[in-house]
């Protein structure tokens, strides 16, 4: 899954691709790298980071998403936790939905899912962006998580959602540790018993860079590399990343030795 901020804000590219033609060509040379899907976002939730308001997502999100399906035959994921950006994003032409609430934020999102009959991916978060690193003290960290994903999961199929149609994230950055992101990278296999896929988003985090004392993100590749390899490793189904070729690469070697 390659990434495309459309956000002055996010932590790694914010600004870079704020203008149409500037995140058409980011889009084509994601694909052209290796990319399955192409996860569109217009609000930031980067640690602290405030919600800005659905007019200003919208104008952000739907004319890109637009281009893109105009021009590229790929998948088109699109970050949000708003179940009207959700839809005009389907209806524009999206084929899945990420939301990194879970479903939470937003009351509508999930009957709004299960009515467009899309998949969504269902992230772990503690609090909200602005608040997530306030709310890092867990008795036992894979246990609660795995019991909110599945009490999500539960909540995505009652609204009517298709168990087939649901993929998991654990949120590694969400409301946790550098320490407990690498407990979970570790621990990742956990969540095999969850029953639906895994998506796995490390590509250029903060606790890569406390790892490296790299304070860029854009030079936090080969850090990235190390966690998916581990993520591919301990059963992870798709990655988010910022990188590619690069993480195609990885990805690509490390299946041959771990997923055949």
């Amino acid at each position: 899954m390659g990434v495309l901020n459309i956000t002055p804000d996010s932590f790694s590219d914010g600004g870079d691709y704020n203008h149409l033609e500037a995140a058409l060509d980011r889009a084509q040379r994601l694909v052209e790298a290796g990319a399955d899907i192409l996860d569109i976002g217009g609000q930031s939730t980067r640690p602290g980071a405030k919600t800005i308001s659905l007019e200003a997502e919208l104008e952000r999100v739907i004319p890109v998403v637009q281009a893109i399906r105009k021009h590229l035959n790929i998948p088109i994921s699109v970050d949000t936790t708003r179940a009207a950006i959700a839809q005009q994003a389907i209806d524009a032409g999206a084929d899945l939905v990420n939301d990194i609430s879970g479903g939470r934020f937003d009351p509508e999102m999930l009957a709004i899912v299960a009515e467009l009959e899309v998949p969504i991916i269902l992230m772990h978060i503690r609090g909200t962006p602005e608040t997530m690193q306030q709310l890092t003290d867990y008795e036992n960290l894979v246990g609660e998580i795995l019991a909110v994903l599945q009490e999500r999961i539960n909540a995505a199929q009652k609204a009517g959602i298709a168990g087939s149609r649901l993929i998991i994230d654990p949120g590694i950055g969400f409301g946790k540790t550098a320490e407990q992101n690498l407990e979970l990278l570790r621990q990742l296999h956990q969540f095999k018993t969850l029953g639906v896929p895994i998506l796995v988003g490390t590509s250029r985090k903060s606790f890569i860079g406390k790892l490296l004392n790299q304070s860029d993100p854009k030079k936090r590749v080969w850090g990235t590399a190390s966690t998916c390899c581990s993520a591919i490793a301990q059963g992870a189904d798709i990655l988010r990343v910022h990188d590619l070729p690069e993480m195609w690469e990885v990805a690509t070697v490390a299946d041959a030795i771990w997923r055949n």
